[in-house]
This record gives C-alpha cells, sequence and structure tokens, in this order.
C-alpha cells in the first residue's frame, strides 16, 4: 500500500520535499491511499479510523499553534505599543548614556562625563575619530570625586572645527601612586526627540540617535553650575 502511495507523483514528490507534514499534506496522502489502495484487499476499518483520529489530532495542533502565533504577535505589538508610549514621555529629561560612542553633525558641545570613586591626581579627556586618530585631549580635567561633566565644543588640538562623522572618547585618571583609576564614563544629555524604528524606540541627544539600553540614569532636568577647569578651557559640572 505504501508502495502503491510512492507511485503518485505529486504526492511522493511533496512528501519527500518537507522535513514535517501539515494537515493539507497529510489530507492528500490519506485520499491518494484511499483512491489508490487494492480493491480486493481494502483498508480495514480499524486502520482508516486511526488515521482519521491522527489527521483530527494533527490539525488540532495545527489550530493551536496558530492560535497561539497570533496571541504572541497581539502581545508583542501591545507590549511595543506601550514601551512606545512610555519612551515619548522622557522628552525633555536629563540622561546618562553608557555608550562612548558619538556622532558630530553640526552641534555645537557635547558634555563628556565621567564618575570618580576617590580623587584623582590627574584626569586627561582623549577623543579619537572614527579611524583611530587622536584629534583633541582635554588636559588636567578636574580631579574632584564624584560625577564630573567636560564640554567639548568639536575642535581639535589645533582649534579647528572637527568633520563630521562619528567619534569616540576615553577617560584617563591616575591616583596618587600614578596607578591608572577604573572609572566610569558616560555622555550627558538632554532628550529632545524619541525615534520609532523597526529594530525598536530610539532616543535623541542633541539630535543624535541612542539606543533606550545605553541609558544608565534618566534625571530630571536641572541648571548647570559651570566653573573653569583651568587649562582644560572647556565648562565642568561636578
Amino acid at each position: 500500500m505504501v508502495n502503491t502511495i510512492g507511485s503518485i507523483g505529486g504526492g511522493s514528490t511533496q512528501a519527500q520535499g518537507n522535513s514535517s507534514l501539515g494537515k493539507n499534506e497529510f489530507l492528500e496522502l490519506l485520499i491518494a491511499q484511499l483512491k489508490n489502495q487494492d480493491p480486493l484487499n481494502p483498508m480495514e476499518g480499524t486502520e482508516f479510523a486511526s488515521q482519521l483520529a491522527e489527521f483530527s489530532s494533527l490539525e488540532q495542533l495545527s489550530n493551536l499553534n496558530d492560535s497561539m502565533t497570533e496571541s504572541i504577535d497581539a502581545n508583542y505589538y501591545l507590549t511595543q505599543s506601550i514601551n512606545n508610549t512610555m519612551t515619548a514621555t522622557l522628552i525633555g529629561k536629563d540622561v546618562k548614556l553608557s555608550n562612548p560612542h558619538f556622532e558630530y553633525k553640526g552641534q555645537s558641545e557635547i558634555s563628556l562625563g565621567y564618575n570618580l570613586p576617590v580623587a584623582a591626581r590627574s584626569v586627561d579627556i582623549k577623543i579619537y575619530n572614527e579611524e583611530g586618530a587622536l584629534v583633541k585631549t582635554i588636559k588636567n580635567a578636574p580631579t574632584t570625586s564624584g560625577n564630573t561633566k567636560v564640554s567639548w565644543d568639536f575642535t581639535d588640538n589645533d582649534g579647528n572645527t572637527v568633520p563630521n562623522t562619528n567619534y569616540r572618547f576615553e577617560v584617563e585618571a591616575k591616583n596618587n601612586k600614578d596607578e591608572k583609576m577604573a572609572i566610569e564614563t558616560f555622555i550627558w544629555g538632554k532628550i529632545d526627540g524619541v525615534k520609532f524604528t523597526n529594530s525598536g524606540s530610539k532616543i535623541l541627544v542633541n539630535g543624535v540617535e541612542y539606543r533606550l539600553s545605553d541609558i544608565t540614569e534618566i534625571l530630571n532636568p536641572t541648571v548647570s553650575t559651570n566653573t573653569d577647569p583651568g587649562p582644560g578651557g572647556d565648562d565642568t559640572d561636578g
């Protein structure tokens, strides 16, 4: 009986081509089996009933799978809608971003921050372009413990405005023993917009996109107290 079904062109090719049978393929095979059974040795009723039961089970599982898929999709879109709504409420908030990379798109300045667990002997901020070349070194940055923000006006060591491209920064802090200190670095800015993309919601800080996962802290807007850091030539907020 199986050999007879195998001789049917359409049914055999489709069955062998799939790694698993769906309810439609199962039903096609069952019908083909009934059409091509030996008249002198027809399928027994118990065997036919067993195959019908298998088909019924397969159909129920298929319907259950479709129902679960629809439910998962509905939950995903509902969750995405809630996330989008909540993200929009962040507009106007101050934010700390753990991502050391940023893009220059003509903005006037950017606030680069770091957190010292204890006072340091010296702190230097180094800024690199996307090719890895050092374009700016801010020396003698504040050494007091706690959070410090240093503004960079997107000029290089020669005082020229840098090109519009991507940059990253590093902070090198040394203690009284001239040893490098492990510190937290961040970008500080205000969320001025939210963008909804296929890859999820993104926030806009100074016109530059960041992921929600880059956020380490969200604060209400505050008025910065600026002081002169000295030779570094940049405003800071400790």
